[in-house]
């Protein structure tokens, strides 16, 4: 049976996506949280995109991790609708308590146009916020083996999330990150490393690649340091959407405090915005 165009398309993306983590240099997937960011983002050069949960859930008037998975990935479809790009998302904890759940959100990942997501380990419970290695483990295994199933290199990333959640435990992070990359995944992720020597740890005790989180004023590291660490891949979570929403907050407090309009100097003309979101057009046959 003849492969249908879509499905060519995100086999393509697919294989451009999964041969990124292979080159010599690391790679930036900046995070859109719509398709107007996911479209301003393409134009700008990047070679992938990810979604962030957290810019999307903001948007939507929402805390992080309050929208369901049909919201999610309902948005995530427009994202890849927007950009020719390969687009991984942030699938939170798989949207469901047992293996299965997360195996059946990975499949609708794959339906929704994605090349990609990261699953974490965290349970959504303040009292109990990571769960136990053998359980997370095996959801990424079934992570995994949902993914082997598609007809493309779906890219699976495993999420240790104790020092996101207020566990500063790197030895327990790394045999967290050993675990998911023995149950199979594709990329190994740990966000919110607190330095370089974290970051080296982790990279250098894991054979699979290590995406890190940049944002934060406590790591100042470059792309180029990050590599020399031995990252593979950098992506900027919300901090992108949260950088959008401290410039609507100045804004409005110059506004409302001071009754004066300075901050229009740093918006985007309007005809550089309506040029930023018109797709470019379609290649001519034979180009």
């Amino acid at each position: 049976m003849q492969q249908s165009a879509a499905a060519a398309d995100q086999y393509r993306r697919a294989v451009t996506f999964q041969a990124l983590h292979e080159g010599p240099d690391p790679f930036v997937v900046p995070n859109p949280w719509d398709a107007g960011t996911a479209r301003i983002l393409s134009g700008l050069g990047f070679a992938a995109l990810a979604t962030t949960g957290a810019g999307l859930a903001h948007a939507r008037g929402l805390p992080d991790s309050r929208v369901t998975r049909d919201v999610l990935l309902d948005n995530a479809g427009a994202v890849v609708e927007a950009t020719p790009l390969p687009v991984t998302a942030d699938l939170e904890s798989g949207f469901g308590e047992t293996p299965d759940d997360v195996a059946e959100t990975i499949r609708r990942a794959a339906a929704a146009g994605l090349v990609g997501g990261s699953v974490e380990d965290s349970t959504g419970r303040d009292d109990d916020p990571v769960r136990p290695l053998g359980e997370a483990a095996e959801r990424v295994a079934a992570a995994v083996a949902a993914a082997g199933e598609l007809d493309f290199p779906f890219t699976v990333t495993a999420r240790a999330e104790n020092f996101f959640q207020g566990r500063p435990d790197l030895s327990d992070t790394i045999r967290r990150l050993q675990a998911y990359e023995e149950a199979g995944a594709h990329v190994l992720y740990a966000p919110a490393l607190p330095d370089a020597d974290a970051v080296r740890a982790v990279c250098s005790s894991v054979g699979r690649p290590v995406n890190v989180l940049m944002g934060s004023p406590a790591l100042r590291l470059s792309v180029t340091d990050l590599g020399a660490l031995g990252v593979r891949r950098i992506s900027v979570g919300s901090a992108l959407s949260r950088a959008a929403l401290g410039a609507v907050v100045r804004a409005a407090r110059e506004i409302q405090e001071l009754g004066t309009f300075t901050f229009g100097a740093d918006a985007i003309p309007y005809a550089e915005a309506n040029a930023l979101m018109t797709p470019a057009a379609p290649a001519a046959p034979g180009e």
